[in-house]
């Protein structure tokens, strides 16, 4: 798909099913999220819905096939610093989704007052999402050694990602 044909905006109640089917694979492969692999759906939406978040979905021809939610990656004297996720529907990955919702990720924190956004736990193996967020401006500030227990292949470092939102 040519950029420009995702749309992105708001989610709400109504995307809750889209928004699973996105998110259940990639919770049940255990792969990129500290999120138990078991998690319900209810739990996976309070979670995905959770304030300080904003969730957001990205859209194809009405189709939804990306979901982010961002927010203050912490409160009080961290809240100038923005944090997010995001996931893609399985055949979604490769086409632009992921990038339009990072991109948007950062327009919408800019717009919200926010200083700068920080990746907290980016899976090391999750090389195309490593890829994606180094092409989006994110450095690398910190490496956590053997932090994430990854299902096939043991212990894997997770990464500090970081972007100063108003040098971007």
């Amino acid at each position: 798909m040519a950029r420009g044909e995702v749309t992105i905006r708001p989610a709400t109640d109504a995307d809750h099913d889209a928004i699973w089917a996105i998110l259940k694979p990639v919770y049940r492969a255990g792969e990129t999220y500290c999120i138990p692999r078991d998690i319900t759906r209810p739990e996976a939406l309070a979670d995905w819905f959770a304030a300080p978040f904003t969730a957001f979905v990205a859209e194809h021809r009405g189709r939804v096939l990306g979901t982010s939610h961002i927010g203050a990656n912490r409160p009080a004297g961290g809240s100038h610093v923005a944090n997010a996720s995001f996931a893609t529907h399985p055949e979604a990955r490769g086409k632009g989704v992921a990038r339009a919702l990072a991109e948007h990720a950062k327009f919408w924190a800019r717009r919200q007052g926010f200083a700068a956004m920080q990746f907290n736990f980016v899976v090391s193996s999750n090389e195309d999402a490593v890829h994606l967020w180094q092409s989006a401006g994110f450095q690398i500030v910190g490496r956590l050694p053997d932090a994430f227990q990854h299902p096939r292949l043991g212990a894997v470092d997770a990464l500090v990602m970081f972007q100063n939102l108003k040098e971007a």
